[in-house]
């Protein structure tokens, strides 16, 4: 039955059909996919942009530093590492903690949508299977929109964490003590 209404329809009609189908917790979802997206891109665009630039700072500092032997030289440099590790980490935490509450919201929304068919059972019977398929259209959409998004947000996490990983080594290495 969704399937015929979104094959007119433009795309915003869609999305909307869509949205009314799955209840409000769908728009609960739809927000936290903006922020977790938004945060992702963020993230990415440091990446790109400044990170570069940290780096570059963190070994100018290093390199105008004399000594490099010596045991306060080697905490220095893991100082420094461990400084640019938390800025290039800075967002993943929470990040993370989004992608983890997409299925959860889901979970939400199919715990909601069953109370509306248990509801429209009780109140009306059996009888009446486009009332109790719009409770199951509530209670399926959240789900699948939920696991959507927080798959694509952990493809996501790991290609982040792992550049943050590689850079780390990379401005370890980098730092070479002469």
């Amino acid at each position: 039955m969704l399937a015929t209404v979104f094959e007119g329809a433009n795309p915003l009609q869609a999305v909307l059909t869509f949205l009314n189908a799955g209840g409000p917790v769908v728009y609960a979802l739809l927000v936290l996919a903006v922020v977790l997206w938004t945060l992702i891109l963020e993230r990415l665009m440091y990446y790109r942009w400044q990170m570069p630039e940290d780096v570059r700072h963190c070994m100018d500092d290093w390199q105008s530093r004399p000594d490099h032997h010596s045991w306060q030289a080697h905490k220095i440099k893991q100082r420094r590492v461990s400084e640019a590790q938390r800025h290039w980490r800075a967002r993943l935490p929470l990040i993370k903690a989004l992608v983890a509450l997409c299925p959860m919201m889901g979970l939400l929304g199919t715990v909601t949508g069953m109370i509306h068919v248990f509801h429209v059972m009780a109140v009306l019977g059996t009888g009446n299977a486009r009332a109790m398929a719009a409770g199951i259209s509530a209670a399926t959409l959240p789900t699948m929109a939920g696991m959507v998004i927080a798959i694509s947000g952990l493809y996501f996490v790991s290609r982040l964490e792992q550049r943050v990983q590689r850079a780390r080594h990379h401005l370890h290495d980098q730092m070479v003590t002469y």
